[in-house]
């Protein structure tokens, strides 16, 4: 799948993003528009990526037609909203547009707990960069671990320039939210955040120091709380009852 109409999908998400550019293949959209130095409202889209980068410096590959990878230039004020807030923003997005999806904690986008998405954003002041990408159309032998699917896996079948501009939309209507502190983001969250309430193993750093309890809640800030107490970083495990 690839997108095949770049303009129709500009005139549908105008109000938020002024300059959406395809490519064929790239590296990482949210290297480039990094490099380049993009204006608040570009969006990158990029039918292949190869050297693209998830959470705690994860390979996130998108094989070409496979996914919906692409990344957005968001403008940060002097005084900026909280980070952790941002991290949640776009995955609040995805689930607009796949009401089956809920959020692992902070911004694993799952479906029946298995990843359909991966999140990472950049802070280059006065922008951040936001990156994402979907699993639209793969086959199970292409997905990287036995934890991810893909849409089309989860009979979920989408025509990919409408959920391209859906997407977008959202992701528009959401990252506008943090901007303007709108405390509907971090409620619509807990809605969709499947952590809560859960008993998890949270790996403070990957492979060593752990946090074992229950998760009784996402702060005002977007951090974990666990038996109460606050992270704002780490790798959530949900566990069953034996773990």
């Amino acid at each position: 799948m690839s997108v095949k109409d770049v303009q129709a999908i500009q005139d549908k998400v105008a109000e938020y993003w002024t300059d959406v550019r395809w490519v064929e293949s790239t590296g990482s959209t949210n290297a480039d528009l990094l490099k380049d130095g993009s204006a608040p409202g570009t969006v990158l889209i990029a039918d292949e990526q190869t050297a693209g980068k998830g959470r705690l410096g994860r390979h996130w590959v998108s094989p070409k037609g496979s996914q919906l990878a692409m990344s957005m230039v968001i403008d940060v004020t002097d005084t900026p909203p909280p980070f952790g807030l941002l991290s949640i923003a776009p995955g609040v997005a995805v689930t607009d547009v796949v009401p089956q999806a809920q959020l692992k904690w902070p911004n694993d986008v799952q479906i029946c707990g298995k990843k359909i998405a991966g999140i990472l954003s950049a802070l280059d002041m006065p922008r951040v960069i936001v990156g994402i990408g979907i699993n639209v159309a793969m086959r199970p032998e292409d997905l990287p671990v036995e934890t991810a699917t893909a849409l089309n896996l989860e009979g979920i079948d989408v025509d990919f320039d409408e959920f391209t501009a859906d997407i977008l939309a959202a992701m528009g209507r959401r990252l506008k939210q943090w901007q303007e502190r709108d405390p509907q983001l971090l409620e619509d969250y807990r809605k969709v955040c499947s952590t809560i309430g859960q008993q998890v193993r949270l790996e403070l750093r990957e492979g060593e120091e752990t946090v074992r309890g229950l998760v009784t809640g996402i702060n005002d800030e977007g951090e974990v709380l666990i038996d109460d107490t606050p992270f704002s970083v780490g790798d959530v495990h949900h566990l069953r009852p034996t773990q």
